[in-house]
């Protein structure tokens, strides 16, 4: 399927770098858009540093997070993108979301911008991603019919998992949601995209050379309609390392 975007988007990101991994190019084809990080909230001062945050050379969780903060505000602004962050805490950090506060957390942010389109992620992998997809899962489900499009993305670095997608793609069929493949024309932008990624130094750092070269690959997306019933997808939770 061929689609053609307008601005503004709304980029649903559950961490501070998975929109501009997974999105970075569309992003910059879409100047103005919005990006509304989910778990970007500030841990308690007193904190200590996680054992992903004490890796990537932070002393507590709180630095940790405001140096993230600062490492998205530049990523979106190679992108001509405004960050929107959510005060929710991410896993490791050991607070704990339903889907429905997510979502009554998003809704108005969503509406807030008036968006042309939406973009959300797949939720392949980790407990944080699948909780904002059930949660994004159910907005799509409650959406005005003639509303804007909304478009779920494959996460960069969990999409190469073996049969991650594949077995993604299998339950929203069981659950009778159609899902296709959309097609967007947006690959001149990778150079300005990897501009924005290395803006994300604590996590690069990270990685191994494998992960890093995911973040230049293709992107992906998908377009959902209602099946029988209009049921609302929601993934089965697959966990991993609480700050990958």
């Amino acid at each position: 399927m061929a689609l053609s975007v307008s601005v503004p988007l709304v980029v649903i990101s559950p961490h501070l770098d998975d929109a501009v991994f997974s999105c970075g190019n569309l992003l910059a084809a879409c100047p103005g858009s919005v990006v509304v990080t989910v778990f970007a909230g500030i841990p308690p001062a007193d904190m200590p540093a996680p054992d992903w945050d004490s890796r990537a050379g932070f002393d507590s969780a709180a630095q940790a997070m405001l140096a993230r903060r600062d490492e998205d505000r530049a990523a979106l602004a190679h992108l001509d993108a405004k960050p929107i962050w959510l005060d929710l805490l991410d896993a490791q950090y050991d607070r704990r979301y339903t889907p429905g506060e997510i979502a009554a957390r998003l809704a108005p942010a969503i509406a807030l911008h008036n968006a042309c389109a939406v973009v959300a992620p797949c939720g392949l992998y980790h407990s944080d991603h699948v909780l904002v997809h059930e949660a994004c899962a159910r907005l799509w489900q409650e959406r005005d019919h003639g509303g804007p499009p909304w478009l779920f993305y494959e996460e960069a670095i969990y999409r190469r998992k073996p049969g991650m997608l594949h077995k993604l793609l299998a339950r929203w069929h069981a659950a009778g949601t159609v899902s296709t493949p959309v097609d967007l024309a947006i690959g001149e932008h990778t150079t300005t995209k990897a501009r924005a990624c290395n803006a994300y130094a604590s996590q690069l750092a990270m990685f191994d050379s494998a992960t890093i070269s995911d973040l230049s690959a293709p992107e992906r997306y998908w377009q959902w309609e209602a099946g029988a019933g209009d049921t609302a997808v929601a993934a089965t939770a697959c966990t991993s390392e609480d700050g990958v």
